[in-house]
């Protein structure tokens, strides 16, 4: 048997994904914020892009703007260097890349220069290097304070880490009530018992009562408070009075010192009623960037340029600025028609509220407009639709059906909590009842769909809401 090898030619398609058709479907996701982000980048390190708020107030752009442009953002053959800048410019006439300054320097970004915020290991190695004269102690409090997790709690065994360290136990628990002495109240404990129980002793509050109350707070997290009245010794009222007294403190002193970021959730699209009853859709003219090809200038730098590199940047510069104008506008129709169909499926909720909201599928919209449901995920994805002052995001809008797909889940959720706010004190509605009572009102749900939608409420159980009116009744 041979093997012969030959040439052969074959036709055929196969579907390829050029870069800025990838790079097209990330900024479908993008949020606000992260697409203004994008915007500046480009804005920075391409000079044929320019803000349309911007037109009119920089003095017009020369050769001498582009080449200075061209040496930060282009390789050494000329090319367009992908990505954000890695730093913002700062020259004599302002931020603008295409300002009239003579030179220009890197600055650092400006969330360098802030004000930093002291973390919870700073705070407490302050605190040590000042509640004790022993280098010894104090070496074994910071390892100490280095193992304390977010909340502040020590969650490592005590024993282990003196072995690791090579000291004996009762010097690393001496170490341990230093630190536990610091502020906030609570820091360094080993559970949540220990916590409270920090917190309450400085408080002058630990007596023998509330110290068996935080020894079951498993029993305070049942609710049984008939059971907690026996092994406390105490009446309804004074233990009423410890309850409240540990709702007071602080379960996690350590997240205190956590920066959390905020999110503001801020609309993309805007709704607003039209005098014929029905909605306008519009995108928020505050959060969509809007930036344009600066053609006079292209021209203006393509009959003076002569080197090939600088060409090549300048060719790059162009076709890169063409498609994200382009990118960015049909990102906005896109936007725009998926908000404009959602509108139209949940009209009843912008006309009546939550309990008005029907069943809608990502599925659902994307045949209604033409398009892939991934690219419907992908646009409802960070998004947020404004109407009569409040925001919602995008996904809120889609909920599946329940019985027989009349009635959406969070129109359901809405309608049990409703039932329950609405109940007499001491006749709970059991989920039973609440299903009956929603079948009477046309919304087919079985018992343990109520209680699976009660327990997203985080509402507790019938019998438990009894038993805390006949406590709070007594």
């Amino acid at each position: 048997m041979s093997s012969i090898q030959r040439l052969e030619l074959r036709q055929g398609q196969s579907l390829t994904m050029t870069p800025q058709l990838v790079q097209s479907i990330k900024l479908l996701q993008l949020s606000q914020a992260e697409m203004a982000a994008y915007v500046e980048a480009e804005l920075e390190r391409n000079p044929l892009l320019q803000a349309t708020e911007m037109q009119g107030d920089a003095p017009p752009p020369g050769l001498a703007d582009f080449l200075r442009v061209k040496r930060k953002y282009a390789d050494s053959a000329g090319r367009m260097i992908p990505g954000p800048p890695p730093a913002r410019w700062e020259g004599a006439a302002g931020a603008s890349p295409r300002g009239s300054a003579s030179h220009c320097e890197l600055k650092p970004e400006v969330e360098a220069t802030l004000a930093h915020a002291q973390s919870l290991t700073e705070h407490l190695e302050i605190q040590l290097d000042l509640g004790s004269a022993d280098p010894s102690l104090r070496e074994i409090g910071r390892y100490l304070i280095h193992a304390l997790d977010e909340a502040g709690y020590l969650t490592e065994d005590l024993e282990q880490m003196a072995q690791r360290l090579g000291i004996p136990l009762g010097r690393a628990e001496a170490a341990l009530r230093l630190i536990q002495a610091f502020e906030p109240s609570g820091i360094g404990a080993r559970s949540l018992k220990e916590c409270l129980e920090i917190q309450l002793k400085e408080r002058d509050r630990l007596d023998p009562a509330m110290q068996i109350l935080l020894s079951r707070l498993d029993l305070v997290a049942r609710q049984d408070f008939a059971a907690l009245q026996t092994l406390c010794g105490v009446d309804r009222e004074d233990l009423a009075d410890m309850l409240a007294e540990i709702r007071r403190l602080e379960p996690k002193p350590g997240l205190a010192f956590t920066a959390a970021p905020i999110d503001v959730l801020v609309p993309d699209v805007l709704v607003r009623p039209a005098a014929d009853g029905s909605f306008v859709v519009e995108l928020n003219p505050d959060t969509h960037p809007r930036i344009l090809l600066d053609r006079s200038y292209y021209a203006e730098v393509a009959k003076a340029v002569r080197r090939s590199e600088d060409k090549i940047f300048l060719s790059e510069c162009l076709q890169s600025a063409s498609w994200l104008t382009r990118s960015l506008d049909q990102r906005a129709r896109t936007i725009l028609t998926v908000a404009t169909e959602i509108v139209r499926q949940q009209e009843r909720f912008f006309r009546e509220g939550i309990a008005a909201l029907r069943p809608m599928t990502l599925k659902s919209v994307a045949e209604a407009v033409g398009l892939h449901e991934s690219t419907v995920s992908r646009v409802t994805a960070n998004k947020a639709i404004g109407a009569g002052g409040i925001t919602h995001p995008m996904r809120f809008f889609f909920n599946a059906g329940t019985g027989e797909g009349e009635h959406a889940a969070g129109a359901v959720r809405h309608r049990i909590r409703q039932l329950i706010e609405a109940e007499a004190p001491d006749r709970a509605l059991s989920d039973q009842a609440l299903a009956r009572t929603l079948k009477a009102e046309g919304i087919d749900v079985a018992r343990r769909t109520v209680a699976k939608y009660r327990e997203l409420l985080r509402i507790p159980s019938s019998a438990e809401r009894r038993r805390r009116s006949r406590f709070r009744r007594s």
